[in-house]
């Protein structure tokens, strides 16, 4: 299963459509999960449109995405439960810690945006994932996504950066 993990795209503020690289990648994920910062609800009904997306919001969100989305949600892939949250709330001084201490039950892998800044670590048995920015790079030198493959071999991660 190819997961496309994206996310901060503070959409129109910071761009008007997603890159083409990022729209080519979400035509051959099996699943595609945002980390939150949508930015308005116009732009999350468009994406939803013409993508299927499981999603949280963020803090930069709208109060119509943020009544529709939850802050946090876990799923199960292919026996890997996956906690997404944006990272913006909760115990811990910094986005990892926060995003780390979202799940009461520990996850497996735990998916997280609010930095900008992609991140791909083991917290001990725990992966954590940031994809980065689909559109506002900030500290990063490039936007970046993150594509996530679980299959009965394991589990492969990487960033790509554009």
């Amino acid at each position: 299963m190819n997961i496309l993990i994206f996310g901060d795209t503070h959409m129109p503020s910071k761009a008007f459509t997603l890159p083409q690289i990022l729209r080519e990648a979400m035509g051959e994920a099996d699943e595609i999960i945002h980390t939150g910062d949508w930015q308005t609800y116009s732009v999350y009904n468009e994406l939803q449109a013409e993508w299927n997306i499981v999603g949280v919001h963020g803090n930069a969100d709208e109060s119509e995405v943020q009544n529709h989305l939850p802050a946090s949600l876990t799923i199960e892939r292919n026996g890997y439960r996956i906690g997404v949250v944006h990272g913006h709330e909760g115990r811990g001084g910094i986005t990892e810690k926060r995003a780390e201490n979202a799940f009461k039950e520990k996850a497996d892998i735990v998916l997280f945006g609010h930095s900008h800044i992609p991140y791909l670590r083991f917290h001990g048995k725990m992966l954590l994932i940031n994809p980065g920015s689909a559109t506002d790079k900030r500290k990063a030198p490039l936007c970046s996504f993150a594509w996530l493959n679980l299959s009965e071999h394991g589990l492969h991660a990487r960033h790509i950066f554009y």
